[in-house]
């Protein structure tokens, strides 16, 4: 029997479900399900709409940052590549986008049901 991989509506983590039919699960873990309910019942108290998202500051910096430090590295590698490279330059450009990149493993965007 084949499977099918999605994304997790919680945590946003792939998982692999049996292909066929039937309802295919929303969620990795029954507990992200239930967090999930929680949260979107907590929304509805607080008249949040589907598409309202909480972010705290620090969250909210420590994406802007990440996203600047890309953007830098783009940038960067555009000039160095520009006008044709050696294959050891496109390696060199690749290793400083993936270093401007590792720090997103360090940010959680896992939601959080409001007041928990």
């Amino acid at each position: 029997m084949s499977s099918v991989v999605q994304r997790c509506r919680w945590c946003g983590a792939r998982f692999e479900t049996a292909a066929g039919a039937g309802r295919r699960p929303l969620y990795c873990r029954r507990s992200h399900r239930q967090r999930a309910y929680e949260s979107r019942q907590v929304a509805l108290r607080h008249q949040l709409g589907p598409e309202d998202v909480l972010l705290t500051r620090s969250g909210f910096e420590a994406i802007r940052d990440l996203l600047f430090r890309i953007e830098a590295a783009l940038q960067d590698i555009d000039s160095d590549l520009a006008g044709g490279a050696e294959p050891d330059e496109y390696r060199q450009a690749l290793w400083h986008l993936y270093e401007a990149a590792g720090s997103v493993r360090t940010i959680s965007l896992e939601p959080r049901a409001v007041g928990s």
